[in-house]
């Protein structure tokens, strides 16, 4: 049993959302990520939403230089999608959903 525990963690999407606040299109990303999430990846995804406004020395470590960004950093290698994440088929793509399913 602890192998397959491993093996679904080791499937697991690994994402970061680098957010300023409560603005409207931080919530629109939020909101977006997780519809995404849901239909292309249930259960196998953890998102860490970062606020720079309360932690902006966090904006280094991805190099972050516009916001909303997402970091996915598993699986590799690390992709970085800026803006709303209002176009899906544009998020599938850049996270390349798809190639990591198959």
């Amino acid at each position: 049993m602890p192998l397959s525990m491993t093996n679904t963690e080791s499937k697991k999407w690994m994402l970061r959302l680098y957010v300023a606040g409560q603005t409207h299109k931080s919530a629109v990303a939020r909101a977006n990520l997780h519809k995404i999430c849901e239909q292309h990846m249930p259960d196998k995804y953890h998102v860490d939403v970062i606020d720079l406004l309360e932690n902006p020395q966090l904006a280094k470590v991805d190099q972050i230089l516009a916001i909303p960004t997402l970091v996915r950093d598993l699986p590799t290698p690390v992709r970085k999608i800026i803006g709303d994440l209002s176009n899906t088929e544009r998020v599938l793509m850049g996270l390349d959903v798809h190639a990591a399913d198959t």
